[in-house]
């Protein structure tokens, strides 16, 4: 959980403020959460309390209305009908990685990853992009090897994981569908040789910085354990005491031993 809040936070003040390289200040006056952890935060609690996910995405949404939502999203926390509008964007990816923590099948967890993308992102790509993260959690905390995660990956979602980022980063920019930045997170996840390093490259990208460093972070936390003690302790600064809450009630309940 952290991992994935970290990431958002310090990818958050590179959004709209691109870098192309691995030498940034991890926190600067910028930095804050976004949707990114909103969302996941509701997932978790959703996951807790055996909740309705689109009701919850509503309350947190509600809760929380300047965290900076697509468009689409924003229509939708504010419709009376509230029924799903076939995105594809990475929405999906960036708020399911706890679902990848709280069951102990790959059926499950692929099939809960659709059930928390669905209410708002029914289009197959938005649906395959949240499958893809959880299930990379998912192996990753199991103990599954970088190579296995690739390969289970791409073979399931048809993802191109052979590529680096350093053959991706000087044409890629600003992408939110799932096709084009889920991939790319996977891959620094892949590349990362710890937490930092993950989500260092995803922000190297220059593209939709804080959801793709909150997947890869997600991603590197599973794989790599607690993110390192002084990130912890400048993300939980940085976040309301509701939104710590629920991450601390998670992380008791599906991430410690």
């Amino acid at each position: 959980m952290l991992g994935a809040v970290a990431g958002d936070i310090i990818g958050s003040a590179h959004e709209f403020c691109p870098v192309k390289t691995m030498d940034f200040p991890l926190f600067v006056e910028g930095s804050k959460f976004t949707d990114d952890t909103v969302l996941s935060a509701a997932t978790a609690f959703s996951l807790l309390t055996d909740g309705d996910y689109a009701e919850n995405y509503r309350i947190f949404g509600r809760l929380y209305p300047l965290a900076g939502y697509g468009a689409g999203f924003k229509n939708w926390l504010v419709s009376k009908e509230g029924t799903p509008y076939n995105s594809w964007g990475n929405g999906s990816a960036m708020r399911v990685a706890p679902v990848g923590y709280a069951f102990d099948e790959e059926d499950e967890v692929l099939r809960e990853a659709e059930r928390s993308a669905a209410v708002t992102h029914n289009h197959p790509e938005g649906i395959k992009g949240a499958q893809a993260v959880a299930l990379g959690t998912f192996l990753a905390r199991r103990g599954a090897e970088p190579a296995q995660i690739k390969k289970e990956i791409s073979a399931r979602f048809g993802y191109d994981l052979d590529r680096t980022v350093a053959k991706i980063r000087p044409g890629y920019s600003f992408d939110v569908s799932c096709q084009g930045s889920v991939p790319e997170a996977v891959i620094c996840f892949l590349e990362g040789g710890d937490w930092e390093q993950a989500v260092r490259l995803a922000v190297s990208l220059g593209g939709d910085a804080d959801t793709q460093a909150c997947m890869a972070g997600a991603l590197a936390e599973a794989r790599f354990g607690a993110v390192p003690a002084e990130i912890e302790h400048r993300t939980r600064e940085m976040l309301p005491g509701h939104l710590l809450e629920v991450i601390d009630d998670f992380i008791a309940k599906f991430m410690t031993d």
